[in-house]
This record gives C-alpha cells, structure tokens and sequence, in this order.
C-alpha cells in the first residue's frame, strides 16, 4: 500500500514498510526510508504505480479551474475529499483526491487552510481584495523585472529619474526601483554609482560626491532664508589704515592688521577682526542660521558659507571701507620688540588693502627680507611684522626647524578657456585644476599666524581673569580637545588658545566674540556659567568641524585623481610613508600600493599609475622601482 503525505508544506508519496498505528515506516521511490506521522497521510493508494502518483496527480491539478472549484465549495469548512467529490461528480479516485488536494493548496488567496487536508471558502469581499493585490504584485514584479532587464543594458528607466537621489544616497529597500537597482549590480558586478554612471544618470562625479555629502547634512539645501541684522550703538572711528592678508578666492577677510609708530618711539601693531556679534546676537536669526551650519565648508574650487552672503558683505574686511572691528592693539617696544601692554576696543576701522597670497608671496619672503627689498606696498609694516612674528614664535618656545617643515597645497578650479557652456562650474568634468605647493611656516604664514596666537591667547586670559566663560581648545598629553576652561595648548606653547579670529567662517568664534564685547562694555556675561547652549554649541561644532574636514580631504582627494588624469601622468614618484601606504611627491594624495616591496620610511619609489576612478576615489599602481632616499614631504 503507497500513502500521499504532507511534510514541511510539501505532498510527498512513499510505500508503507510498517504500520505503528501512530506512526509509519515508509519508502520512496528513489529507496530512501523515512518515519513519518500517522497524522500527516492525506490518502492511501495501489494505483497508479509510486513512481507515477505525484506527477500524474499534479498534472490533473493544472486543469481544475480554480474560480470553478471555489464555486463549488460550501461556506463552511470542508474536507479536500470532500470538495474533490462535488467537482468531480462521482466519489473521486487517490488520483482525482489528490489532484483537488493539491489545487486546493495550491491557492491560498481562494481556500483558506484551516487543517491537515480542510480548507475553508475566502469570502467574496476578501477573495476580491486578495486578487487585487495579487494582480498588483505581478505588474509590480514584471515592472521590476523591465526596471532590472533595463539597467543590464545600461539604459535608465524614465520612471527613475525622480528616484535617483534616494537610489544613490538613501534607498529604501523595499522600494522597487531599489530592488531593481539591487538585481542589476549584482549582475553586472558594478556598484550603483558605477551602473546609474554607466547609465547616464550622474551629471558628473564630482556631483556624486557633493550630492552624497549634502544629501546628508544639507538635506533642505544650502540657500539661506533672508535676515535682518540687529543695530547697533555707533562705534568710534579708529586713526589706522588696516590691510589683511588672505588667499585670493577669500571673500570672508577675518581679520586685518594695522601697524603705527608711537610719539615715545614705540609701536602700536592692531590686530583687527571683524565683528558679526554686533549685528547677530543670541537667538537672533542669523545666529540660529549660524548655529546650524556651525562653520564654512570648504572644498576646491567652492565654499559653502556659514553665514548669507549679505551678512558677510556686512561685515567683512573689504578694502576702501570702514567696517566694524574687535581690535586688539599691542604695543611693543620700539628696539627689543617686547610686547609691553594690550587695549581691546570694539570700534570702526578703515581698510586700506586687501593683499592677497599669490601676489605677495613673490615680494614678501625669506629671500626678498635678507635682500632688504622694500619695493612694494605695504613693505615696511611687512618687515617689521615678520621681525616681531620671529620673536613670538621664540617666546613660545617653538623656534621654526626649516627642515621639518610642510608644504600647504592649493587648489585652483576653472573652466577651460576653449569649452563654452561650462563656464566657472567645479562640478564639470571640463575644468581644469591646478594644485601648487606653498611652504608652511613662509614670511606671509608666520606674520598672521602668530599675530592671530597672541589675539586668541590673551583674549582667552581676558575672559578667564574677568570670570567669563569662553570655548578653548586645549592640549595636554598630546590630545587636543575643546573645553570651557582656559587650560594650556602645549602644542602652540601658550598658557590658553581660544578660537575668536575667524567669527564669519566659525561658530565658536562668533559666541567667543560676543563674550569678548560683553566683557569690554562692562556687561554680563551672553552666555554664563553652565549655560546649556554653551556645551551644546561646542560638541555640535567639534563633530560638524570634524565632518566638514573629512569632506574636504575627500574632495581634495577626488581633484588630485582629476589631476592625474588631466595631465596624463602614466609614472610618478612617491615617498614611503609606512609598510604600502605611500604620497605622490608634488600633490597631497596618499593611497596603497599592494605591489610595493619592504621599504623604510621615507624611500622615494617610481610607480606606473593605472586605472583611476573617480567614484571610489581609487588609483590602481605598480612598483616600478626604488629611486633615492628622500625626506617626506
């Protein structure tokens, strides 16, 4: 005797060797025995033979008509033998019983399980929603499926040109434009920036590492709501003619700096920095819009400000006006050049000049200084400057070691001149970037380094002597971190180091500042002591800083690969930095490379450069050769 049995939702047929009453020993077909529960027969049978049951039966299931079927089925539960004998008309053989069992099973949107081999009618109203939805899922897989067939052939859908941002950035799985996505990478073994570019979807790949970055921490995009700035009581007009030193895409000019000769033979040196706490002050609007952004962002060949535009128009250091200024002025000794005293005031300054780096920097350095050249503007307050930096510097105790020394890198991005329609856009593949090398520590470095120390030093021990609380970056042991309390920077040698020389471009500035104007008009404290919004701006603006930081070094990364590319390097050499890990010489781009043998640090080796990509930001390389021993750059 051979039995129909259901195990783990399947029918399966086997011939009895043994009879337990509660349980059975069968064999299949193929000679494997099994025990079994006598609760899971659904039928025994002699005919047709074991080998042919299962497959003639679920042959003479396909041709029951199910909507037939369910018409035939009673409204309240019934047995499969049951229904088998009111389809067919006459008492059903083990084939016909198994065939309606197993049609019956087959459809769960129709008959409803309710046992072993007992099923029950779905009401109408139900039967016709579950159609419904049955039939929505099909067009929705056979979308998918066009949706999939598509992208292989690396042809974008229509419909997912409003879906790319969430594909690329944000997907959501159970969407089907992302399980389409999903079938398609893996089989054409491409990510889904590399299939959505194969497919013309991304402008370009700069865009896809902006938009990535944005995406996420500008969701409501970079514009700015409008904003009316505070007055403010007018200030007195300073007797100086400032200049400030900036790059030449600076439009955020933070400070300034002002040299004059006293009556007793002395020297009065400002140091000016704009003043946005004048017109923004707690909770006002540009100061929640502030709070959000928390610094400017930087990147080749664009900014994103932290501030309007109109803001920083009002208060940046431009030249040819008055503007603004917290000034600190110093007086130092006319022959030793010792700092003899300081004057903080909250005043109006005259900008004489804005200088800027590319066309200073051939005037003003180490070479021009021993030539004794003083042909150019600004000259004599240059000298002098750069006399007084050098005595800083040493009385922090941190002498310059020139042969330590490292290079800044800038980046520039244009069009290309020939290329109409892309005219000054970073994002276009058509631009051109060059990247040039700047000595770390040059004259123009050290004049406006070490003025911008000794201001944010003394005005942190202003704060802290006054009893105003201030953000200060602190070092001890090798860890710098962010605090409410003046503690030493051992980095820079000083006794504390606050930020408050860049209040357009940083946060922790702008609120330093309006605790530096409080504390000079005799006010209270803006924020005082265990002010909660003090803590919550300096942990928001240490992970933003950070953030903002790393996305810079990412599309730094990104314009050296263009670099690469646009200059059709094939070899190039490189300086070990540790085990495989390397840095091309003259760009500031570091990667690994797996063919690199054993070398010491600091070994100059010759690569062959490979396939770039500018989505991963990868650079495939091969060891050529060992060059020469060189220092790290």
């Amino acid at each position: 005797m051979n039995i129909l049995y259901e195990e783990d939702g399947t029918f399966k047929v086997g011939s009895i060797m043994a009879d337990n009453t509660t349980s059975l020993q069968v064999e299949s077909a193929s000679g494997k025995r099994s025990k079994i529960k006598a609760a899971n027969v659904m039928l025994r049978f002699a005919q047709p033979a074991l080998s042919e049951f299962l497959s003639q039966a679920e042959a003479l299931a396909e041709t029951i008509e199910v909507d037939f079927l369910w018409e035939c089925c009673p409204p309240d539960e019934f047995g499969s033998e049951q229904i088998a004998a009111e389809y067919f008309g006459h008492a059903p053989s083990p084939l016909e019983a198994a065939a309606a069992l197993i049609r019956l099973h087959s459809a769960p949107i129709y008959f409803h399980r309710k046992g072993k081999g007992r099923y029950r009618a779905a009401p109408p109203d139900v039967l016709k929603a579950a159609l419904a939805g049955a039939e929505k899922k099909r067009q929705q897989l056979a979308l998918q499926a066009r949706y999939t067939e598509q992208l292989c052939r690396f042809e974008l859908p229509a419909e997912f040109a409003e879906h790319l941002t969430p594909l690329l950035y944000k997907p959501d799985r159970n969407t089907l434009e992302v399980k389409a996505l999903e079938a398609a990478c893996a089989a054409t073994h491409l990510s889904a920036a590399h299939l959505l570019q194969r497919c013309g979807a991304l402008p370009s790949s700069h865009d896809y590492h902006l938009q990535k970055f944005l995406v996420e921490h500008f969701p409501d995009g970079t514009g700015f709501p409008p904003v009316e700035l505070s007055t403010w009581d007018e200030l007195p007009l300073a007797g100086v003619n400032a200049f400030s030193i900036d790059d030449a895409t600076t439009t955020e000019i933070d400070d300034a700096i002002s040299v004059e000769k006293l009556a007793n033979g002395n020297w009065r040196i400002g140091v000016h920095i704009a003043a946005p706490a004048l017109g923004m002050p707690r909770d006002s609007a540009g100061d929640k819009i502030a709070v959000q952004r928390l610094s400017t962002v930087y990147m080749p060949g664009q900014k994103i400000t932290m501030l309007p535009d109109s803001v920083v128009q009002a208060f940046t250091l431009c030249a040819d006006r008055v503007s603004p200024a917290l000034s600190m002025y110093n007086e130092v000794d006319g022959t030793t050049l010792e700092i003899l005293g300081h004057e903080s005031r909250v005043e109006r300054i005259h900008i004489a000049a804005n200088l800027r780096h590319d066309t200073l920097e051939p005037l003003f350095n180490e070479e021009t200084l021993a030539a004794g050249r003083l042909d150019y503007p600004f000259a004599n307050e240059l000298t002098l400057l750069w006399s007084l930096a050098q005595k800083l510097e040493t009385a922090r105790g941190k002498p310059a070691d020139n042969s330590t020394q490292q290079m800044d890198y800038n980046f520039h991005v244009e069009s290309e001149e020939l290329l109409a329609g892309h005219p000054n856009d970073p994002a276009s593949e058509h631009c051109r970037v060059s990247i040039t090398q700047r000595r770390r520590g040059s004259p123009i470095d050290k004049v406006v380094s070490e003025l911008m120390i000794l201001v944010n030093s003394e005005w942190g021990r202003h704060l802290a002597e006054h009893g105003f609380v201030g953000i200060y970056r602190t070092q001890q042991s090798g860890k710098v971190k962010m605090s409410t309390v003046a503690a030493p920077h051992q980095g820079l040698g000083v006794a504390q180091y606050m930020w408050s020389s860049s209040p357009l471009r940083r946060y922790v500035d702008l609120l330093n500042q309006r605790q530096i104007i409080a504390m000079l008009n005799d006010g209270e404290p803006v924020y005082p002591k265990n002010d909660p919004a003090l803590y919550t701006a300096m942990r928001d603006f240490d992970t933003m800083y950070t953030i903002y930081g790393d996305f810079q070094k990412t599309m730094e990364r990104y314009w050296c690969l263009r670099w690469l590319q646009q200059e059709r390097i094939e070899q190039a050499d490189a300086i070990v930095l540790r085990e495989n890990l390397v840095k091309l010489t003259g760009i500031p781009l570091v990667f690994r490379v797996s063919s690199l043998p054993e070398l010491p640090a600091n070994t100059r080796v010759q690569l062959a450069i490979g396939e770039i990509d500018l989505l991963d930001l990868n650079v495939q390389t091969r060891f050529i050769a060992k060059v020469e021993e060189a220092e790290a750059c």
